[in-house]
């Protein structure tokens, strides 16, 4: 076993402006407050002129953010949206040119996981000689650490503790296999992963192909339980149009890339000058994709895909989707601390692209209850008064707004199932609304819990699929 001496918390101490440690900076939390009072006051004074507003400026967000999400389909099918390995490429690759390849898998309570996945990564089709594999495991978590030495570990793997101490979190597992990986490269996968076998092939064909600003190879996630259910069948839909069509679109533009938290590839030596991942912030996957760019290099997409475990109850996916969602508020707060240094390093393209992204997804996930509720009381109770709340081109943004937003997030949905062949799941997107209402839930859950517990992590159940 391994437990060499490191700082986990290396960004928050040595770069504490990149750090979500401190949840807002006193600045932040004196322009909240200024703001928040100014709300308060002109909603007081002038209430309905108040709301006009608001609805005004909630519809043309929405007009926007979904024209900006058909502008990513559109240019994910652009023939540089993402890198493609071809076979004979693979085929090519000798096995004595083949780098150390570095894999961590943090693991925490998964001790039903530890068997299936040496079986998994032994598949790889990699040389045996050149894996660097590192279990990261909870120094408390007895469960899964007697799991793991009742298997015979192959040569090349090895157990890596993590010691008990905050946060708890899966970044600072990763910062600390990061100390001591071996290889050229490294992936994170999760221990529930099923990554196709030739991926790590593809991932160092990618890298000597794409050039030295690109640091990061993100590959496409989906499910390899994606009929299980209702809420599996939607969440399949959702992943499909995210990594198949709106981070190729994102690829293809050359926008700000936020990573999955899985099957990521990175240039160990680059990943270590970023001082590896915030172990703040529970979407340290997002906010690394941002640092990225933020210090000059790229991500891009990769063509190989990685199967994992789409949560299938209701009670597990609200607690992941809300640290998610948490993840991406840490996110955006910690960079837009000082927003003329994010525009000069991103310039304005990809200033643009994060503000829809990580700002833009949350707060139309927050947005969401209010126009249902006006939706609501307009439909069922015909409350007159809400028409002075869309007068002349309010109405017509938001009855673009209701026709053609929704259609083009069904859209997606849909596009994203028949992309991947799964034909009877397209009419299941029609019932994308429902999906709506848990990750606006969630939103809010997350919106709270970021005040009250912002380094919770709310850890992700496996073994639910039967």
């Amino acid at each position: 076993m391994s437990d060499p001496d490191m700082d986990p918390l290396a960004l928050s101490r040595l770069r504490p402006e990149w750090s979500a440690r401190e949840p807002l900076t006193r600045r932040q939390k004196t322009i909240l407050l200024v703001l928040s009072a100014a709300v308060s006051a002109v909603a007081l004074w002038v209430p309905w002129g108040a709301a006009r507003a608001f609805v005004f400026v909630a519809t043309a967000f929405y007009l926007v953010h979904t024209v900006y999400k058909l502008m990513l389909v559109r240019f994910s099918v652009a023939r540089h949206a993402e890198i493609r390995i071809e076979p004979d490429e693979v085929a090519a690759l000798r096995d004595d040119e083949l780098p150390v390849f570095s894999i961590m898998v943090p693991m925490y309570r998964e001790r039903e996981s530890v068997g299936r996945l040496v079986e998994s990564l032994q598949a790889m089709d990699y040389p045996a000689g050149k894996l660097d594999v590192q279990l990261l495991l909870e120094e408390d978590d007895a469960e899964t650490r007697e799991a793991a030495a009742g298997v015979v570990l192959p040569p090349g793997f090895r157990v890596t503790l993590v010691p008990a101490s905050q946060p708890r979190t899966k970044p600072k597992a990763c910062n600390i296999g990061l100390s001591d990986a071996k290889g050229e490269f490294l992936v994170v996968y999760d221990a529930e992963d099923r990554p196709e076998p030739d991926q790590l092939k593809k991932a160092v064909a990618g890298f000597r192909r794409a050039g030295g600003q690109v640091m990061c190879l993100q590959s496409r996630l989906n499910f390899y339980n994606p009929r299980q259910n209702l809420l599996t069948r939607l969440f399949t839909a959702e992943y499909s149009a995210w990594f198949d069509l709106s981070l190729p679109g994102l690829c293809a533009t050359r926008g700000v890339i936020p990573l999955g938290g899985t099957s990521n590839h990175f240039v160990t030596a680059r990943l270590r000058e970023l001082f590896g991942w915030d172990a703040f912030n529970v979407a340290e996957d997002c906010d690394l994709g941002i640092r990225i760019h933020r210090h000059g290099f790229e991500t891009r997409m990769l063509q190989t895909t990685t199967w994992e475990e789409a949560c299938s109850q209701v009670r597990f996916w609200i607690p992941q989707r809300t640290r998610w969602i948490k993840g991406y508020i840490q996110t955006y707060l910690v960079h837009m601390r000082q927003p003329v240094r994010l525009l000069q390093e991103l310039g304005w393209g990809r200033f643009l692209h994060f503000q829809m992204l990580i700002g833009g997804s949350v707060f139309a996930a927050l947005l969401n209850p209010f126009f249902w509720f006006l939706a609501l009381l307009w439909f069922a109770f015909r409350v007159d008064a809400l028409t002075s709340l869309f007068p002349g081109i309010v109405f017509a943004m938001g009855a673009a707004c209701l026709f053609a937003g929704n259609f083009a997030f069904v859209y997606m949905g849909a596009v994203g199932c028949y992309r991947r062949r799964y034909w009877d799941l397209v009419a299941y997107t029609l019932l994308a609304p429902a999906y709506w209402l848990l990750m606006s839930y969630s939103a809010w859950r997350a919106f709270f819990q970021f005040f009250a517990d912002p380094f919770k992590w709310e850890k992700t159940s496996h073994g639910l699929q039967g």
